[in-house]
């Protein structure tokens, strides 16, 4: 009984110090003014975002009704577009970065590198949005965290009230905790106002409307916070352990913060940029590509001349009295373009209608030996963008990691969804989709059709057209990504915490 109103009565007396202190007030201060400021401009940005996606989706709608006549005229003519992450104001991750709109093609198997911005940003509006409110509990209260327990132990010491303290029948694991508790209340205080004023000003715009996922989000990103301003602060109260004064402890702790919040995360990216040089494997993916293709040209080309028709002109002699041209499918691999052929007659001339059943034949033959070229494509593609670019990205992220600062911006972004698997889930959806439309055209048999080439007997009717639908990925398969980084930050903070108590127990005070 008399250890437990011990207890109570340091976690009392510790509350009451860290809360008095001019640096809590300051802190305090700075925190939720700077969440206030930023969460406005972070709205603000938010919902010129949504605007230019409801823009960007009516345009490219009208613009498909208008350009697709045929059925080949689809071709490049679909776009989808991705829908702004409400919860990127917590952490922006790569909602903003990566590309927000992309084209559904069946010649063409969308990846990362196919990706397009609806709009140019504002530069001075993104100056001020790029800081999310995960930066802030990063940066700040974390340095926070660090001067609440700087002096946690040396500054008694130096005074003297340690030895007072302990001359009462209290533990040193109890002291320990006491400092523990009191001060992750006061660290957790200003975490939960700032997103207690967070919601209201959402509540306030109106335009962000938050699901139970979202809700459920939000808890794990308060969780992750309070997970990692606690190895902030035992951090700094290892090293109040271990040092005698309150001045090289306040050193020690500001050169580590410096380091683990602001140097070494920057210092990783830039090394893995400057050490990690493109390999060879584009060059070969970009061949094997070619060959791909150049095999699908052969394929045309030997249709052609055993065709009943004479001479090997895929216009089967129909002179041509609509458009004719090429869609080009750029491939950001080596930047060179593949043609993919297009044509439709506004009108056929009496004459050349007994040609029309070898214009079907050759559609039919080439359209679908043209998808199975592009997923072949796309297989290839995907293999270089990981190898390429994921792979770097993953080196740099595990370099990273050896920050706690690194491993809770990680982890908030899968709670927020803006990670790259996030993000990531729109490309598969689109490719969803882009599947869809092909078994949409198989369906209606339209690479046989007489509409595949001509609008001389009326436009396509597109009512009955698959519609594209995107939903975020769900929080128990994010959750699976966040597990590693928060079981991390956890492990160490078990590890903080008995360093500290194994040292604290057997020193002299």
């Amino acid at each position: 009984m008399r250890d437990n109103v011990m207890f109570l009565t340091l976690i009392r007396r510790e509350l009451l110090a860290n809360l008095m202190t001019f640096r809590f007030l300051v802190a305090m201060i700075v925190t939720l003014l700077l969440v206030v400021a930023n969460t406005v401009v972070l709205i603000a940005d938010y919902e010129r975002r949504l605007i230019n996606y409801d823009t960007a989706v009516k345009q490219h709608h009208q613009k498909f009704l208008k350009r697709a006549r045929t059925y080949s005229e689809m071709e490049g003519a679909i776009l989808v577009d991705r829908p702004p992450n409400p919860l990127s104001i917590f952490n922006a991750g790569l909602d903003r970065r990566l590309g927000n709109s992309i084209t559904v093609s069946h010649t063409c198997v969308p990846t990362l590198w196919d990706t397009k911005s609806h709009s140019a940003d504002n530069p001075f509006l993104n100056l001020f949005s790029s800081v999310d409110l995960v930066l802030i509990f990063q940066v700040i209260l974390s340095l926070l965290a660090l001067l609440f327990a700087h002096d946690a132990i040396a500054g008694e010491r130096e005074a003297g009230t340690l030895r007072l303290t302990m001359a009462n029948p209290v533990s040193r694991p109890i002291i320990l905790l006491a400092k523990y508790i009191s001060a992750m209340v006061c660290l957790i205080l200003p975490v939960i106002m700032s997103l207690l004023l967070v919601l209201i000003l959402f509540s306030i715009s109106g335009s962000i409307l938050l699901n139970g996922d979202d809700w459920l989000r939000i808890g794990g990103l308060l969780l992750t916070s309070i997970i990692y301003l606690s190895v902030f602060y035992l951090i700094g109260l290892l090293i109040s352990v271990i040092t005698r004064r309150t001045a090289t402890a306040l050193t020690l702790s500001m050169v580590i913060w410096s380091t683990l919040v602001l140097i070494y995360p920057s210092l990783s990216v830039f090394a893995v940029n400057r050490l990690w040089q493109p390999p060879s494997q584009l060059e070969a993916a970009y061949r094997e590509i070619e060959q791909i293709w150049e095999a699908f040209e052969r394929e045309q080309t030997d249709f052609l001349r055993n065709d009943s028709v004479e001479g090997e002109n895929p216009n089967f002699n129909v002179p041509p009295s609509g458009s004719y041209g090429a869609y080009q499918i750029s491939d950001p691999i080596t930047l060179k373009y593949f043609k993919v052929e297009k044509r439709h007659w506004t009108r056929i001339k009496p004459d050349s209608e007994p040609q029309i059943p070898h214009v079907k034949a050759y559609f039919q033959f080439s359209e679908p030996r043209r998808i199975r070229a592009a997923e072949r494509t796309g297989q290839v593609r995907q293999k270089a963008l990981d190898h390429v670019y994921v792979r770097k990205a993953n080196m740099a992220k595990n370099l990273m990691r050896l920050s706690p600062a690194a491993m809770y911006d990680f982890a908030t972004e899968v709670w927020a969804g803006t990670d790259f698997h996030g993000i990531k889930g729109f490309i598969t959806t689109t490719q969803q989709y882009r599947q869809t439309i092909i078994d949409y055209f198989y369906d209606k048999e339209a690479f046989s059709a007489r509409k595949w080439f001509s609008i001389d007997q009326g436009k396509v009717d597109w009512s009955d057209l698959p519609q594209f639908s995107y939903h975020r990925r769900e929080i128990w398969t994010g959750m699976q990504h966040a597990s590693g980084d928060i079981a991390c930050l956890l492990l160490i903070n078990i590890v903080l915490f008995m360093t500290t108590f194994l040292i604290f127990v057997r020193q002299e005070v």
